[in-house]
């Protein structure tokens, strides 16, 4: 239903997807009624995603989110200055793309496009057809099934006064703003930990000291589903540090439905540190509950 691109990390909707429009429907339902239950989604989409839900059109300018080689590509176009683009370029207004087969497929961005070359009276246009293609034109059928299923649970909000894209993007899949400090300053503990214990120091020293950025960050995908933060920051998410046995070589495990750490009671703190790396770093299709 979507593909997925590399260099950005994003999702974006499969023009040749054989899906039904109900399956996009329904995943625009479950989009909307996570924004509706203030539920952080894992979800990568570019911004243009957010902006078409609100009715606006995907332009030339959204495609560096979506493919910034592409629009790299496309832009030195634009700024080519010499009377050869032609030669240069080589280039129709017509677009290649592949089915989900594999299947070489080919679109005219005007009437007889394969005839027309780029040059630089055209340039502009032939960047903004391409823009429009992709973006609008070429998942017209799956981003209207998905945004019809998003506007049932929405539509009688006031989200679209109120909201800009930008905003909407942070409800939905929360903000890259990450305090630890503030991780710490609202969690509670469980199973015999407190906010004292001799282990509940350790995991603190570990995370705000020895921990990098990007182990943080799985950390708290570990804990929770999601490496993002919700609306207010991470005191909103209420972690649970529970006790969860004495000092084992079993690794921490996580129920990441309720953002509940199971965590042993190591006795060092080096010990700490080795388990969770090791937890958090092989979590992957497994001990994630």
């Amino acid at each position: 239903m979507f593909t997925y691109n590399e260099e950005t990390r994003a999702y974006w909707f499969n023009p040749t997807s054989f899906e039904n429009d109900a399956q996009f429907t329904l995943i625009g339902i479950v989009v909307g009624l996570a924004l509706y239950n203030n539920i952080i989604l894992d979800m990568r989409f570019p911004m243009v995603v957010y902006r078409k839900l609100m009715g606006q059109k995907g332009t030339f300018e959204d495609l560096n989110e979506l493919s910034p080689t592409l629009f790299r590509s496309l832009t030195s176009m634009l700024e080519y200055q010499g009377d050869d683009m032609e030669d240069v370029f080589m280039q129709s207004f017509q677009v290649g793309f592949t089915d989900v087969f594999g299947a070489k497929l080919t679109h005219d961005l005007r009437p007889d496009g394969s005839q027309v070359m780029v040059n630089r009276t055209n340039v502009q246009e032939f960047a903004d057809s391409y823009a429009a293609f992709l973006l609008n034109v070429s998942v017209e059928r799956q981003f209207g099934a998905f945004r019809r299923g998003f506007n049932m649970v929405t539509d009688e909000s006031p989200l679209w006064l109120l909201f800009r894209p930008d905003e909407v993007e942070l409800l939905v899949c929360g903000s890259k703003d990450y305090d630890f400090r503030e991780l710490e300053a609202g969690t509670e503990y469980d199973g015999g930990f407190t906010r004292d214990s001799p282990s509940v120091r350790r995991f603190w020293e570990v995370v705000h000291e020895q921990l990098t950025e990007e182990q943080r960050r799985r950390l708290l995908e570990f804990t929770t589903g999601s490496d993002r933060v919700p609306v207010g920051g991470l005191r909103k998410l209420k972690l649970i540090v529970a006790r969860n046995g004495p000092d084992t070589d079993r690794l921490p495990t996580a129920h990441t439905c309720f953002n509940v750490l199971l965590l042993p009671d190591y006795r060092s703190g080096e010990k700490m540190k080795e388990m969770l790396l090791k937890a958090i770093t092989y979590s992957k299709g497994f001990g994630m509950l």
